[in-house]
């Protein structure tokens, strides 16, 4: 098991900028963290992961589908075409980040919605569409999101998730599991782990208001405990979100402070993180 903090918490792009807040991390204890894969290019990355390595710290990657135009899901087969680019662009960047999973909800433009579900086209397309993707990240470990239904339609539940790692069908290729978006969608947070264990290949520590983590109601020590319990041993990542930004907060729906600083968040997180798998 790895410890990680995802860097959205300070910027949607990570440069050399940020190495007070790597090293930081790393004094605080650390394995690594997650970089937004958002902009740039993968000569960037490579910077930024030499960076990284120089600092001792691993690296998980995080990317989105930016509009519908980059739409992997879409009927449009020009539109799901530059989606597939776009998932082998991530792909790349990662790759060149030395990123050991990326992980994110590729899926869909987050907030756009059809006023229905995910029709069977549209299963079918995004499987079809992830099936390129898995097969290009030969080395690199995929872990797909499901979002609340207020963010997406595409992908809601850990129950969805899996159907569409069996669709995929690449050893590869998992989805991830957060605790905030559990709480929101599973009517039994900390039990489907269990009945999904074998498509989780990355889980987000989240809180409930997306705040500081056990400082809100989601189940986290449970979600630690079953994660254990089914031998769980990849990254638990802390995830938490501000309004140092504000296109970020818009983006995530940050309308007021959720903690006093930002050292609270990933000292409090880590230590909960520690805490729950000692016990678990």
């Amino acid at each position: 098991m790895k410890i990680g903090f995802n860097l959205l918490l300070w910027d949607s792009h990570v440069t050399e900028d940020h190495v007070p807040i790597l090293k930081e991390l790393k004094a605080t204890g650390y394995d690594g963290v997650e970089v937004p894969v958002f902009q740039g290019d993968p000569a960037h990355y490579t910077r930024l992961g030499t960076i990284l390595a120089d600092l001792g710290l691993g690296c998980t990657a995080v990317g989105v589908v930016p509009d519908e135009a980059r739409n992997p899901m879409s009927l449009d087969t020009a539109h799901r075409a530059a989606g597939v680019d776009h998932l082998k662009w991530l792909v790349d960047c990662a790759n060149e980040l030395g990123a050991e999973v990326l992980c994110g909800p590729f899926t869909q433009p987050l907030g756009i919605f059809t006023g229905q579900g995910p029709t069977h086209e549209e299963r079918e397309a995004l499987a079809e569409s992830h099936r390129v993707m898995a097969d290009y990240a030969t080395d690199l470990v995929l872990a797909v999101e499901p979002l609340n239904r207020f963010e997406c339609y595409a992908l809601n539940t850990a129950t969805q998730a899996a159907r569409l790692v069996d669709a995929v069908g690449n050893s590869n290729y998992g989805f991830l599991y957060d605790t905030f978006h559990a709480n929101i969608e599973e009517r039994d947070p900390v039990g489907i782990i269990g009945k999904t264990a074998a498509a989780i290949t990355h889980v987000h520590i989240s809180e409930n208001d997306r705040g500081t983590p056990g400082k809100g109601h989601a189940d986290i020590r449970g979600a630690l405990r079953m994660l254990k319990a089914v031998h769980y041993d990849g990254w638990l990542t802390v995830e938490a979100f501000g309004q140092s930004l504000p296109a970020l907060a818009a983006a995530t729906r940050v309308w007021r402070p959720l903690f006093g600083t930002e050292s609270e968040v990933y000292e409090e997180g880590i230590k909960l993180i520690r805490d729950g798998w000692a016990r678990g």
